[in-house]
């Protein structure tokens, strides 16, 4: 057998082993989540057909500007809420940080963005949410700028706040609203979201079904 002919079924081999390894990995391996089990077991909506959001432009919390070119590169999960909350939005961003820490040490896959997107713009300047979201994750972003741009790209993903007036000082005021987490996928498009109660499994699960699928 000349050395031509041996190499050619040598390689005739290994390919019809490449393509049996494939074929018996497809059948073996767990199936991804579907839609209706993210809705109904983990409380995650995912949109029929992800939708980009208009442009708008605020300011970080570190001074800088964000704009909706901020959302691309990378999956992210953003939170509509603000620095004087005095419960669900605390609670919230300390799931994100968990499930990001669980994330890191699992399998050192690269982590989602974090962006806390404040519906009370009056108090809370860019220190003020600078304090806020480092204290549950150095790399947290918080975003602040004019009330009638917040409310534009809120209505966009399905976000609804309103002030109301403190039931224990007269001149204060709290913020009722939307308690969904809002997923932005890499291409900055609004993916979908997940509802309350927050978990860190929850977290992980949505993201990791998304990215897998992405």
């Amino acid at each position: 057998m000349s050395i031509g002919v041996r190499n050619t079924l040598i390689g005739c081999a290994l390919f019809m082993a490449l393509v049996l390894g494939l074929f018996v990995h497809s059948i073996v391996r767990s199936p991804g989540l579907s839609d209706d089990q993210l809705r109904e077991d983990y409380g995650t909506v995912v949109l029929p057909q992800p939708r980009a959001p208009s442009a708008f432009s605020l300011i970080r919390h570190d001074g800088e500007t964000f704009t909706e070119a901020d959302l691309r590169g990378r999956w992210t999960f953003a939170y509509f809420g603000f620095t004087h909350c005095p419960d669900i939005c605390p609670v919230t961003l300390a799931v994100l940080a968990e499930a990001r820490r669980q994330l890191a040490e699992a399998n050192g896959r690269e982590p989602f963005d974090v962006v806390l997107f404040t519906v009370d713009p009056e108090r809370d300047t860019p220190e003020v949410l600078a304090n806020f979201v480092r204290y549950f994750d150095s790399d947290f972003a918080g975003a602040t700028g004019e009330q009638v741009q917040i409310a534009s790209l809120a209505r966009e993903v399905s976000v609804a706040f309103a002030k109301v007036p403190s039931a224990d000082d007269p001149d204060g005021y709290v913020v009722d609203h939307t308690g969904n987490i809002v997923i932005f996928n890499p291409r900055g498009h609004y993916h979908g979201y997940i509802r309350l109660p927050h978990t860190p499994e929850r977290v992980l699960t949505a993201y990791r079904t998304l990215a897998d699928r992405f």
